[in-house]
């Protein structure tokens, strides 16, 4: 089994090197966007932990999947949510768990359909490593590798938790 933080100690990691990482790129007045689902719990906690005024938003990627032929529609797709305008704004990119880079792909298309976005800058919980596309976290909590048999999964979102999952062959 492999010893990973808990989620407060990762939470408190993220949130100094995202303060860290704001500050050395000079963005005073970022906008959250959470990827659902987990990506949006850490985004409403470091939303709560940088005292951001304006709202944060939330991408159901579902539709701009590259799989999404191969493996249908999740049968929980709700509408993305962004309560700001991303033309010219400096986003933060929230999300779980990063692995291949597809997700953020997709999430990347589909903020490009609200409008340009001045920057995005990406978080991540937990940077599995493994990329099928050339996408990196700009902060990151926690590296982790693991066997190919084994995936992590981030559960909750009270009490956040994160569990390692044996994959189905």
């Amino acid at each position: 089994m492999t010893d990973i933080p808990e989620v407060p100690a990762l939470l408190d990691s993220l949130e100094q090197s995202l303060r860290d990482t704001l500050s050395d790129r000079g963005i005073a007045d970022p906008l959250l966007v959470g990827i659902r689902t987990g990506g949006v719990w850490i985004a409403r906690e470091l939303h709560r932990r940088l005292g951001l005024e304006e709202p944060f938003g939330e991408l159901d990627i579902s539709f701009y999947r590259d799989d999404f032929s191969r493996i249908g529609l999740n049968p929980r797709v709700t509408p993305s949510h962004l309560p700001f305008e991303t033309e010219g704004r400096d986003l933060v990119l929230v999300d779980d768990v990063v692995m291949s880079g597809r997700t953020i792909r997709a999430a990347m298309n589909e903020l490009f359909d609200y409008g340009r976005p001045s920057s995005i800058t990406l978080v991540s919980l937990i940077d599995l490593g493994g990329r099928d596309l050339p996408i990196q976290p700009d902060v990151v909590a926690y590296r982790l590798a693991l066997p190919p048999s084994q995936r992590v999964k981030l559960v909750g979102p009270d009490p956040l938790k994160i569990e390692v999952r044996e994959v189905k062959a």
